[in-house]
């Protein structure tokens, strides 16, 4: 594997949640796997006062309680770790960044000036701190490459997320901008790719000739936890919808790429973002969704409703569930609707899709054979799961369902990285395949906003109890077209059906 270029990895928001837990994380496993320069430096920014060492054993103390570490490459790696103080919300003290990036790449013996800038801040900031790096030229690519990595959420709705656009368009080209979904960087969600176009027994299939319908299912057990105040200004479809699931639903849908490369992939993606058919009226009344976990006892514990949780609004109608039915208006997939659900307090933790293949066209073992179908584990069990139908032991031809199980657990001789641990690799190698482009992103807000402005509807939102998976009405989306939806349990192999 091609080691990254020699640069500084600059953190803002160095002091928060995001850093102690994931992305120092990711970095320390990177440098211990030999997968970072021998030359290279972090250096963490935000207002808060530390100096360099008395940052380095904050890290220190964090990263030995919550990972596995080696103390001579945690020692190594720590010598590579700095900290800068400034007020990021003033362009003037990005002069104090300036020369501490000057003085490191003296230290490190650095020939080029390659500065990995990552905002781990609040979205307040993201236009915000471009604008100052431009204004003290740490934006210019004339002594060595700039990229800047921003976390989700990029705009609030399409109007805010096309005017952040253009602000931070107006400092750093598109080739800079590194729009991080960790989603992405998950090996199933990557094996989407790999699984479809590399086995000719699948992609001939992977058509409205041979497929029925589609779920796309993002399941979460907890609550808001500590995060009531911003959950209530988000919702399940701004959260998760609006970019997890999409940019799943894009790579199940995605026709092949001319090539392996970051453009002709996200090419690709565009091209079904833009065929995603338009929320009407009658969608948004007929196809959509929206619910609010209320309290409920599950598993001997009792579970507060949302409007409970500390930090939101006792009137709240944010929704913290979705399902839709969806479609795609091309060639490929013209009539096969896309069930996409998304919500918390559901009975377990799993992300994953399931292709519901089209029953024979001669039934001559019965109308009850079992269809084929597709599931592809994305979180937790990793793995892939293929059903279909084999003649039960005994007198006469009566078919039953079987399944054949793959777990990613079992290539014990692969190293799998973790998702900031592979987009942080791939954004210091230049590799823009697995972050959004800007033309992706407009294209699902485009897609999303008739939903947001739905939701004000007060006939819009249905309650369900916390354990259960969302509201009856859910249900009823796919009742009405004689399916149901997959209740899948936290192990891929258990049994199709997981309702508390």
């Amino acid at each position: 594997m091609a080691i990254p270029d020699k640069s500084s990895i600059v953190i803002f928001g160095a002091s928060g949640d995001l850093t102690y837990r994931k992305l120092i994380p990711a970095l320390y496993h990177l440098y211990e796997n030999g997968q970072l320069p021998e030359s290279f430096a972090i250096l963490g920014v935000s207002r808060t006062e530390y100096s360099d060492e008395s940052y380095r054993e904050k890290l220190r103390k964090s990263l030995t309680e919550m990972e596995q570490t080696k103390p001579d490459v945690l020692e190594r790696f720590m010598s590579h770790l700095h900290y800068q103080a400034i007020n990021t919300s003033d362009t003037d003290d990005y002069q104090k960044l300036a020369v501490r990036l000057a003085e490191l790449k003296d230290k490190y013996g650095f020939v080029h000036n390659n500065h990995l800038f990552y905002l781990a801040t609040p979205p307040s900031l993201y236009s915000v701190i471009p604008a100052s790096l431009g204004a003290h030229g740490l934006n210019s690519e004339e002594d060595g490459w700039k990229r800047l990595i921003v976390e989700k959420p990029f705009g609030y709705d399409l109007q805010s997320a096309r005017e952040l656009d253009i602000k931070i368009h107006q400092h750093f080209q598109e080739h800079q901008i590194y729009r991080i979904d960790h989603y992405l960087g998950k090996e199933t969600v990557q094996n989407l790719l790999v699984f479809r176009f590399s086995n000719t027994m699948f992609e001939p299939l992977w058509n409205r000739n041979y497929i029925q319908y589609v779920e796309i299912t993002g399941a979460e057990f907890l609550g808001v936890e500590e995060r009531g105040g911003y959950y209530d200004g988000s919702g399940a479809v701004r959260d998760m919808f609006q970019n997890h699931l999409l940019q799943v639903l894009a790579l199940v849908a995605i026709e092949s790429p001319p090539r392996i490369n970051a453009d002709a992939i996200r090419d690709e993606v565009v091209k079904v973002m833009r065929s995603l058919k338009p929320l009407d009226e009658n969608d948004l009344k007929n196809n959509l969704v929206l619910g609010q976990y209320t309290e409920s006892d599950v598993r001997g514990d009792f579970l507060p409703s949302y409007r409970d949780e500390n930090g939101v609004a006792d009137d709240s109608r944010t929704e913290t569930f979705i399902g839709l039915k969806a479609f795609i208006n091309n060639s490929r997939w013209n009539g096969v609707p896309f069930y996409v659900r998304t919500g918390k307090r559901l009975p377990t933790r799993v992300t994953e899709v399931v292709i519901h293949f089209n029953p024979t066209p001669h039934p001559v073992f019965g109308q009850d054979a079992p269809a084929n179908k597709l599931v592809i584990r994305i979180q937790p069990d990793e793995g892939i799961q293929m059903s279909f139908g084999l003649k039960q032991p005994g007198a006469g031809f009566h078919s039953k369902e079987v399944k054949m199980n793959f777990h990613y657990k079992n290539l014990q001789e692969a190293q799998m990285l973790t998702a900031y641990e592979r987009l942080l690799l791939d954004a210091l190698k230049g590799d823009a395949t697995l972050f959004a482009r800007s033309d992706a992103v407009e294209a699902c807000w485009e897609y999303v906003q008739p939903i947001l402005d739905y939701k004000n509807d007060p006939q819009a939102l249905f309650g369900y109890a916390c354990g259960t998976w969302g509201p009856k009405e859910a249900h009823d989306l796919l009742a009405a077209d004689g399916r149901q939806w997959r209740f899948p349990c936290k192990n891929l192999t258990d049994t199709d059906y997981c309702e508390l």
